[in-house]
């Protein structure tokens, strides 16, 4: 068996919040050696989005919340102040010996420091310089700030969430998690491991990645955009409703709720016979799926009134058995106790200072051959501080307690 993936691989983090740190996490789970840079005093902004924190030893305030906890396990936490010339001159330092440097900063703000892509590729020309922004480094937006909420409803995506219009609450909705951050944070996963084979396979070139979250959520919307780009009509909110098979949407039973999508001709008939209405298949407004989406509110309907007769088990059991696909709409307590959840280890346990067996959800990613099978514990802030510029630096601790004594580090 191989070591991990990204074994030898070393990555220079400056990102915060939510994309870049998610995607040095994954490299990192990969086996990328990561060092995450973090402000003295504060650290990481998502450090202090919580509610809730991990309770220290002493049962003290602390930043080690959910938010952050999520995206950056598997990382050596180094405290560096960029706003001083003798913390910028760090960053150079430990840039030279990277493969990779990612940065989430505004436009322009690092070059102020000398520690944007130009100033670096000076110190180490074959670096893969990856920066993860709301707007990307172009076009009149590129100096503005942003969140995922803004780009959700900036890029399209709250137009084509929510109820459907003349239902209760009917209006754009955001998506729950910021799934725009976690794309993104794929995007660029995937830019910088491109960019990776590119130096190796051609000569060692490196090179600027641009990924920014507005392109990403455009991109994101698909056939939905699509059909924007070839009718000139955006695609109406449709609450829980599908948008390709019909029927498709949550169902309500005499004691919850599931959710069915019958994708094609075949899966629709075996549904009416589990339903107790095998007749509904020969009825010439639902024979093909294309005539099931024009009268979609009235076979919406019928079958609304069929599912409300039994329990969801009874449903999903006759369903299953039918092969049409079907699940039930669980809560997280639901996700992590379901069976095939477990058995496909998607919550792990890590050892943390402040929780012996503290919960994370693995990497999605399952290799035969390079398993992921030992997570790190997200860091505590500055952890690894004096042990990276020991060693990567040659930084002795007379060094190391004036640059902390200063404020640098």
């Amino acid at each position: 068996m191989s070591g991990l993936p990204l074994s030898g691989v070393k990555i220079l983090d400056l990102t915060r919040v939510l994309a870049g740190p998610l995607s040095a996490q994954m490299l990192a789970d990969l086996g990328a050696e990561v060092i995450k840079i973090e402000r003295p005093g504060g650290g990481d902004d998502a450090r202090a989005f919580g509610p809730p924190y991990l309770v220290d030893p002493e049962g003290k305030e602390n930043n080690n919340n959910s938010f952050y906890l999520c995206a950056n396990r598997g990382k050596k936490s180094v405290t560096v102040d960029l706003a001083k010339p003798q913390g910028q001159e760090i960053i150079r330092e430990l840039a030279k010996s990277c493969d990779i440097m990612m940065e989430n900063f505004k436009v322009g703000d690092l070059k102020r420091y000398k520690l944007d892509y130009e100033s670096i590729r000076a110190v180490n020309p074959g670096i893969i310089y990856c920066s993860v922004t709301g707007f990307g480094q172009t076009g009149p937006y590129a100096p503005r700030a942003g969140y995922d909420a803004i780009f959700q409803a900036m890029g399209g995506l709250m137009s084509v969430t929510g109820h459907m219009d003349g239902e209760s609450g009917a209006g754009p909705m955001k998506v729950g998690p910021s799934i725009v951050d976690y794309m993104t944070g794929m995007n660029t996963s995937i830019g910088i491991l491109a960019a990776l084979y590119h130096r190796r396979a051609n000569g060692g070139a490196g090179q600027h990645i641009d990924v920014c979250l507005l392109d990403t959520v455009i991109a994101s919307l698909s056939h939905y955009a699509q059909i924007y780009l070839v009718n000139g009509n955006t695609p109406p909110r449709r609450g829980t409703w599908g948008n390709g098979g019909m029927p498709a949407g949550a169902f309500r039973c005499t004691d919850g709720e599931l959710m069915l999508v019958v994708g094609n001709d075949a899966q629709f008939a075996r549904t009416c016979a589990v339903l107790g209405r095998p007749e509904l298949a020969a009825d010439p407004k639902f024979i093909k799926n294309n005539d099931r989406v024009v009268h979609g509110k009235e076979i919406m309907a019928i079958f609304a009134e069929l599912f409300l007769k039994k329990p969801v088990a009874y449903w999903l059991e006759e369903l299953e058995k039918a092969g049409v696909p079907c699940g039930p709409i669980n809560d997280f307590a639901q996700v992590f106790a379901d069976r095939h959840v477990r058995e496909r280890g998607m919550e792990i346990k890590v050892n943390h200072p402040f929780e012996p067996a503290l919960s994370l959800i693995r990497n999605p990613i399952t290799f035969s051959e390079t398993p992921v099978k030992d997570y790190r514990a997200p860091p505590l802030l500055g952890e690894n501080t004096r042990e990276v510029l020991a060693s990567k630096l040659g930084y002795d601790d007379a060094r190391l307690d004036a640059l902390k004594k200063q404020g640098i580090i």
